[in-house]
């Protein structure tokens, strides 16, 4: 563990007569007041004066994670669980932090599991579970651990916001990587980012030499001098090759990538079709002699390499606006209150809302023109979704967001007056504005480009992560310890398939405050499936008091170590119950 106990020497507060559990309310208070470097000194304070103190170590573990120390979070979060193997939210803070490791993926959803087995009542396990589920991608999973969670907690912010990007099938920024896989992501990144480079640069070059070589034989009577450039062109893209390959470096995790991220392994596929294309090109236009039938096969070869990329981007864009359900996403960001990640995702969900919109009204308006434009009518029905999608958000945060709803709205309507009452003028107005909002939202993306901002794209999407596992800890009070350390008889109840049981059991309470027990062996096989248990005693003393600690039972070598959930102590005959 090292240096996690230890506290800084420089700290002016020091306070004598505070408890190793005082100090971890002020590492809480700290924390949420955002100053992780104060409340890591507080919680370091809390683990010197007890050493036993699992809350500390999970405080410990959320300060280096607020500072950005992940690596320095791990341990203090391995040793909370060390110390109450019982606790869900050791089990959950641990699970927080393994999610960000490379290669404990596997753990730190086996954690997260744990944690729902221990506390099937809380809503943070059921969250953690939907958040590893949408960070690999399995959004049907996902949505189900968010709804389970909203179940068991109506208002849980973070389950609505992140339910929200389970219904939009949102991927993270990094979706040709699976967090599962024993490798550092930024070592697939970089071989993302070699791929991305030579398909950029190959379609980039062949597209302005195509062009270059037909501008050169059409106007200037230089084709064959034009057709030795190309050559050049594809000699010169040998070097690039190499020298992106030998930057991939991860070859046999490239499949999966393409697997993980459709897009990727399309624009490398397509970069070498428009290579392989734009040499055929060539070698056509470099034969003597040429059939007239192989014109269109040559211009058809022209077109792939110059508009193969404008094309993909195309149907990228409108197969982005029509994936998941965005007005269903719409309503839990608006659930989740004035978040500031909801009203961010709110924003986004609304120009994904338009770029539909608009991809429906294009199709309606064309079709119309071309074949009888009184249909043109029906497109005063297609802005409905987005108009009530708008008016329930109420977001008027983006003024380009404002002018493009308007302009498609004004594009409907007037379309449908031009077809109806035959004005040209009002189907010049609708033309214009749909070109208007095409405009309007390219000039919005350029300038969240410029100052890298988010932008009206599915990319500026991002989750809501809350810190995790910092629940205080359930303390045994003098009074409970004193109880089952002199109780005559202690009761262990448990449950199976056929109902509740009982069994004696004796019992002695570590200084970590957990429960050791030893009963009867035909228990043990019942805990292991279901280790939710309940302890009974009675204060053999005074003969007033009654104790019942429910919690967690972990087998131990020959002993079941019970994590503390929830303590009752009450006086008999039992009417009188406090917490």
């Amino acid at each position: 563990m090292g240096h996690v106990g230890t506290h800084g020497s420089g700290s002016n507060d020091d306070i004598p007569d505070r408890s190793s559990r005082d100090w971890c309310v002020e590492a809480l208070t700290r924390l949420n007041a955002g100053r992780p470097e104060s409340a890591l000194d507080a919680a370091r304070r809390a683990v010197d004066l007890d050493p036993g103190a699992e809350w500390a170590y999970r405080l410990i573990s959320l300060a280096h994670e607020r500072l950005g120390r992940d690596a320095d979070a791990v341990p203090a979060a391995e040793r909370a669980v060390e110390l109450a193997r019982g606790s869900w939210p050791a089990r959950l803070r641990l699970a927080a932090i393994l999610r960000r490791t490379p290669g404990r993926w596997q753990e730190a959803a086996g954690h997260a599991e744990l944690a729902r087995k221990f506390a099937p009542e809380e809503a943070d396990p059921e969250v953690m579970l939907g958040d590893l589920a949408l960070l690999r991608g399995d959004h049907a999973g996902a949505e189900s651990s968010y709804l389970e969670a909203l179940a068991a907690d109506p208002r849980h912010r973070q389950a609505r916001v992140n339910l929200g990007l389970s219904l939009l099938r949102w991927d993270r920024p990094r979706p040709h990587h699976d967090p599962a896989w024993p490798v550092d992501p930024r070592d697939t990144g970089r071989a993302r980012r070699a791929l991305e480079v030579w398909s950029r640069q190959s379609r980039l070059l062949v597209a302005l030499a195509t062009v270059a070589i037909a501008v050169s034989a059409l106007f200037f009577d230089w084709g064959a001098q034009a057709q030795l450039g190309g050559f050049a062109v594809l000699v010169l893209l040998v070097p690039l090759t190499i020298r992106q390959a030998r930057r991939v470096g991860l070859w046999s995790y490239v499949p999966a990538m393409f697997g993980r991220d459709p897009w990727l392994g399309a624009g490398v596929v397509s970069a070498a079709v428009s290579v392989l294309a734009f040499a055929a090109w060539l070698v056509l236009g470099a034969m003597p002699s040429v059939p007239t039938s192989f014109d269109p096969v040559w211009a058809g070869l022209a077109g792939i390499v110059v508009l193969g990329w404008p094309a993909l981007a195309a149907v990228r864009a409108l197969a982005e606006a029509w994936r998941g359900r965005p007005l269903a996403a719409l309503e839990q960001s608006l659930l989740a209150g004035a978040d500031r990640t909801a009203r961010r995702n709110v924003g986004v969900t609304l120009w994904i809302l338009l770029c539909r919109t608009w991809s429906v009204l294009v199709p309606v308006v064309g079709g119309a023109l071309v074949v009888e434009p009184r249909a043109a009518l029906a497109a005063l029905a297609v802005p409905y979704p987005m108009v009530r999608g708008y008016l329930r958000a109420r977001h008027r945060d983006d003024a380009w967001l404002v002018t493009a709803t308007g302009l498609v709205v004004l594009a409907a309507v007037a379309c449908a007056a031009g077809g109806v009452l035959g004005s040209a003028w009002a189907w010049r107005i609708g033309l214009g504005a749909l070109g208007a909002a095409v405009a309007v939202f390219a000039a919005r993306a350029l300038r969240a480009w410029w100052r890298g901002g988010p932008g009206p794209w599915r990319s500026s999407l991002i989750m809501c992560d809350l810190p995790m596992g910092a629940a205080p800890s359930v303390p045994l009070t003098p009074e409970v310890r004193q109880t089952f350390s002199y109780a005559r008889s202690i009761v262990l109840s448990y449950g199976d398939q056929l109902g509740p049981r009982v069994v004696g059991a004796a019992a002695s309470v570590t200084s970590t405050g957990e429960l050791r027990l030893i009963a009867e062996t035909e228990a043990w096989e019942a805990i292991e499936a279901d280790p939710r248990v309940a302890v009974f005693a009675a204060d053999p003393l005074q003969r007033r008091f009654w104790v019942e600690v429910r919690g967690i039972a972990l087998p131990d070598s020959d002993i079941l170590r019970v994590t503390p959930k929830e303590v009752l102590v009450g006086e008999f005959p039992g009417r009188h119950q406090r917490r």
